[in-house]
């Protein structure tokens, strides 16, 4: 008889914790939410485990485990309980400075009291050692016996908890840094040290010392989390293998994360792209935006050709305007992430008055504790709320009736705005909601108008709890014409760590014209990052048939300051035009004949723990509903109450087609069918169309 077992992927967020299960006896997923612990972020992953098993008379095993977490980016946001630790830093003389001088970026250009990030790394605990290497790696100054020991000493009476290495040119030639490392691993037993030429071996000393540091001060709290998750993990019981997502939207073993937390501080986001590219990939449809609406913020990305969007450096607790990064407000770390634009607007967003008698949204958030007004511990408005008082959600309760609302209390809360405002309180509620949309509406346009795609040629996919709400507006407000809704959209990210890859990345410095690179050495050296990745991979469980590589350059005109991603080719024309199309692509132009120079070689991994086929990249049997026939409720919509269906979703069948305005209700998610659009089913998915469909 075949052992029954279990695939989970459990993702954190700020006000709920959510849980995919895919059963290996049925192919189907089974789903859990449960309210998350921000103190104790670890607690709800293992409330979520236990939600689950109580389900089966006999639990099966967990034969894996992926978890997608927001532990680092909130411990460098200074996240109560997460207080960052006492660290060092190691560099060349003279430049103990770099990581506070950075590159002049002024996060507010016409403030003159503006204040920068503060540093990760106290003046006092930046130490310097004499030595010098130069760009090609050759050594200027030899560094000597006696630096080494200083440093030793210096940083055993400091008792500081890690220390960062970052000398001159290390990523050119990493003998010194081996060195510094080596000595303080020896003299300290047990000290955390993380080496620049092993974390991010290119150039740019700014960021390669900004990302080596970031990863020295998150390593003693990601491993502290991880320690405690994995004891309780197997206190419980659960013996499964822990796997993390990364923020390029790749899987890493618990123990690879270890080595490198500056890789999952995007973690948390990246999963729902991951899923909404799968979701592309088994509809054959290679052009998504990714939307993904929670309790506290939005998020957007773009799938183009199946794959979603992947930047090489973001800057991590950073400030955001408009869902734009504000340069110079984060701290700049050189790890590809899931190119995603975020805002402050979820379920939990509050809404106010400002100083000017106006109304706004955000970007405070009431989180999951105490949560919007209708969860019965505040009494601030917040969107969830606005949309409960225009007759979008559920008056009674949520999470298919085990979760209560208080819907007196939401009416109140809006009550305190219009009273404010001398306006009724559903006007004042569907002025909330369409602030709110005005704003996300902004992330989609940031990830498609602004990186040079056209909107209108793109599906839309809605998920998170507040997506499927909000959806029909957004893709009025950009021109789309189709938009998908996909099951269980609630617990959309989680069910994306069910299938996802583990992924190695390597980069290494190039630093060389096309015409003067060597296809040979760049064939070996391809390889050699090839035979390391398949062997990171295998020690991860991912099975020999499954791994595959892509090779890429990135590239610049020479003299420019950026670079762009572009796929590997040995024939330098081929490599130059393939630059200059995506130049064009990015930015609207390309500069024929002018050098193009390439900066570094990137190589990226991919395989599975287990077979992809045995996989489904989303579930496709949704819950069992006992409501055949749609209730009826009425809606605010343009100034006027109109009364229209609410469809219980799991209890949708044949090919039913629902003219807006209509509510679609399930689980973990409502759908709002606004007027002018028209609701159809294909399979698991609800296909929302403008306009009657041809």
């Amino acid at each position: 008889m075949e052992q029954r077992a279990l695939r989970v992927g459990i993702d954190v967020g700020g006000t709920f914790t959510d849980l995919a299960a895919l059963e290996s006896w049925s192919g189907e997923v089974v789903v859990r939410k449960v309210p998350s612990t921000p103190r104790e972020p670890h607690r709800a992953v293992v409330d979520a485990l236990m939600a689950l098993v109580a389900g089966y008379e006999s639990p099966p095993a967990i034969e894996f485990l992926g978890h997608a977490t927001t532990i680092a980016t909130n411990a460098l946001l200074g996240q109560l309980g997460l207080e960052l630790p006492r660290v060092a830093l190691v560099t060349t003389q003279g430049f103990r400075d770099v990581i506070e001088i950075g590159r002049q970026n002024r996060s507010e250009i016409y403030n003159l009291l503006v204040e920068r990030p503060r540093p990760l790394v106290a003046r006092e605990d930046r130490l310097t050692v004499r030595e010098r290497i130069d760009y090609r790696g050759a050594v200027l100054v030899a560094l000597d016996d006696e630096q080494i020991a200083r440093v030793c000493h210096e940083v055993a009476r400091r008792k500081v908890a890690a220390v960062a290495i970052c000398l001159l040119h290390s990523y050119a030639n990493d003998l010194h840094e081996r060195r510094v490392a080596e000595a303080l691993t020896a003299a300290i037993p047990g000290l955390r040290v993380t080496r620049s030429s092993e974390i991010d071996p290119e150039y740019r000393e700014y960021e390669r010392c900004s990302t080596t540091v970031v990863n020295t001060v998150l390593a003693p709290i990601v491993e502290r989390y991880l320690e405690r998750l994995q004891r309780d993990l197997r206190d419980r019981g659960f013996a499964a293998p822990l796997y993390v997502m990364r923020s390029d939207g790749a899987m890493a073993n618990a123990s690879q994360i270890l080595a490198r937390p500056a890789a999952i501080v995007e973690s948390g986001p990246a999963s729902g792209a991951v899923a909404a590219a799968a979701l592309g990939a088994r509809l054959q449809t290679p052009r998504l935006l990714s939307f993904d609406m929670g309790g506290t913020t939005a998020k957007a990305a773009a799938i183009v050709d199946g794959l979603a969007q992947v930047a090489t450096e973001y800057e991590a607790a950073g400030r955001t305007h408009s869902g734009r990064a504000v340069k110079g407000s984060g701290y700049p770390v050189r790890f590809p992430f899931v190119d995603l634009a975020e805002v402050s607007a979820g379920g939990g967003t509050i809404a106010w008055i400002g100083e000017a008698g106006s109304l706004r949204v955000g970007p405070l958030s009431a989180g999951a504790d105490p949560g919007p007004a209708c969860y019965g511990k505040s009494d601030r408005a917040t969107v969830t709320d606005a949309n409960l008082v225009i007759g979008r959600l559920n008056p009674h309760h949520l999470l298919g009736g085990t979760f209560a609302i208080d819907a007196s209390r939401a009416r109140r809360a809006i009550e305190t705005l219009a009273g404010q405002l001398a306006m009724s309180v559903e006007a004042t509620a569907a002025g909330i909601v369409t602030l709110v949309d005005d704003a996300m509406a902004k992330v989609l346009r940031i990830v498609t108008i602004e990186r040079g795609l056209d909107p209108r040629d793109f599906t839309l996919v809605a998920f998170g709890g507040g997506g499927p709400l909000h959806v029909c507006a957004l893709a009025d407000e950009l021109g789309i014409a189709r938009a998908i809704v996909p099951a269980h959209p609630g617990i959309f990210s989680a069910c994306g760590l069910l299938g996802a890859e583990l992924g190695v990345t390597e980069v290494r410095s190039v630093l060389s014209s096309i015409a003067e690179i060597d296809a040979d050495e760049m064939d070996r050296r391809f390889a050699a990052s090839e035979a390391r990745a398949r062997c990171v991979l295998a020690e991860q469980g991912a099975a020999p048939s499954t791994i595959s590589f892509r090779r890429e350059y990135d590239g610049r005109y020479r003299g420019q300051s950026f670079e762009l991603t572009i796929a590997y080719e040995r024939e330098p024309n081929v490599v130059e035009d393939r630059f200059h199309s995506a130049h064009r692509a990015r930015y609207g132009y390309h500069v024929p004949g002018e050098s193009v120079e390439i900066v570094g070689a990137r190589l990226t991994a991919h395989g599975h723990v287990a077979s992809p086929t045995a996989v489904p990249p989303m579930p496709r049997h949704p819950e069992r509903s006992r409501r055949t026939a749609p209730l009826r409720r009425r809606l605010w919509i343009e100034e006027a109450f109109v009364e229209a269906p609410v469809f219980d979703r799991a209890a949708l069948g044949g090919d039913p087609q629902i003219d807006g305005p209509a509510i679609v209700e399930a689980y973990d998610s409502t759908t709002y069918v606004a007027p002018g659009w028209t609701l159809s089913l294909d399979g698991d998915l609800l296909i929302l169309q403008r306009g009657a469909p041809a």
